[in-house]
């Protein structure tokens, strides 16, 4: 890959980490802050989260399993300046040597108070979207992060084309650390219903309009049975629930957030994940790691993952018909999804593993080390 990271075997001095996020609602910025910050936490550095909001606080219970110290802050989002203020005043208490960002708001705001208080900063990107507002601000701030670093190939490449950055200030690091101790989907059984599920927020760009366009779609087709079930919050889902009803959907079902993730995925045949747009998408790489074919829109990291046919299959985004083709195909063959499941946890064991995730995070943390160039 283009940012493929030259791993560093010398000693990184000592540091505190201030690790600032947007929030410590669910999603794929924040779960993955106790894999990330173990990193930094196994090479002798101390990290401390800062948040700038709590929203669902679905990330709390993960963070404190992990014995990881965060605080939140009490202002409300629509109050910028007392959180700003806020931020500096926690930051400035507890002194630390880098202060890392994750996504837009924490770096604009982590951006200015390592100017103000003459902090090393690094900046990690997640989104394959930014609004026109966002992207001016990133672009005026885009020579204060020593390096930036995206979440997956796509939005690294994406992050150096928005902000003009030279390869020097750039990295990947993938977000997605893989576990060898999840449980495994079984494989379908003849007379079974197929169970697809997928995972995410409530909100457009998830594409679950075009997913539910696809079920009316395949009504009357020749398929085996099969029922889809979406787990997720957001102020989509009442809307979404009024649409399945109309267009009696019986064979879809739209539920809670999942805390359990990996039981959850263990009991599913199939994958779907129909978004307009994504970075990594962390949900579709633990529903590979889970043994488990995905049908995934073709954008972002999923272009890489998802081999047609070998680990999964893609479509357009926001193309229902589509989606209800490819649907069709991989429903008429369901012996068939354990196989392409198995390449997909292979995938994913060999281009996530540990070993590569803790190897690329220490040599970041090499190249942001106060006092280097």
């Amino acid at each position: 890959p283009q940012f493929r990271t030259t791993v560093r075997q010398d000693t990184v001095q000592a540091m505190r980490i201030a690790y600032v996020i947007n929030s410590l609602e669910g999603g794929g910025a924040a779960f993955p802050v106790p894999a990330i910050t173990s990193v930094f936490r196994e090479a002798g550095h101390t990290v401390k989260v800062f948040a700038l909001a709590r929203r669902d606080g679905l990330a709390i219970p993960l963070c404190e399993k992990a014995g990881l110290e965060y605080c939140i802050c009490p202002y409300g989002e629509k109050q910028p300046i007392r959180m700003f203020l806020w931020l500096r005043r926690a930051l400035r208490a507890w002194q630390p040597d880098l202060i890392w960002t994750s996504l837009t708001r924490s770096t604009a705001m982590g951006a200015l108070i390592g100017i103000l208080e003459r902090k090393p900063v690094v900046s990690w990107q997640h989104s394959a979207f930014l609004k026109a507002g966002n992207l001016r601000l990133l672009r005026a701030l885009r020579n204060t992060p020593r390096i930036w670093v995206g979440d997956s190939e796509y939005v690294t490449e994406v992050t150096r084309q928005r902000l003009d950055l030279p390869d020097a200030r750039m990295a990947c690091w993938p977000i997605f650390c893989v576990r060898t101790d999840v449980p495994q989907a079984a494989p379908w059984q003849p007379g079974e219903v197929i169970r697809i599920a997928s995972l995410g927020r409530f909100s457009p760009e998830k594409g679950y309009d075009e997913l539910i366009d696809a079920l009316v779609m395949l009504r009357g087709r020749d398929l085996p049975a099969f029922e889809v079930t979406i787990c997720g919050r957001g102020k989509e889902r009442e809307r979404l629930e009024t649409k399945k009803r109309a267009l009696g959907l019986d064979n879809l079902h739209l539920h809670d957030f999942v805390h359990d993730v990996p039981d959850f995925l263990a009991t599913q045949h199939l994958y779907v994940q129909p978004s307009h747009w994504e970075g990594f998408c962390v949900a579709v790489h633990d529903a590979m790691q889970a043994g488990l074919p995905v049908i995934g829109t073709a954008v972002g990291e999923l272009n890489h993952s998802l081999q047609e046919g070998r680990t999964g299959w893609k479509v357009p985004p926001r193309d229902a018909a589509a989606l209800a083709e490819c649907m069709a195909r991989v429903l008429s063959r369901p012996a068939e999804l354990h196989a392409t499941g198995c390449n997909a946890r292979a995938y994913v064991r060999e281009h996530f593993s540990h070993t590569n995730f803790t190897r690329i995070g220490r040599d970041i943390l090499h190249r942001a080390m106060p006092g280097r160039a």
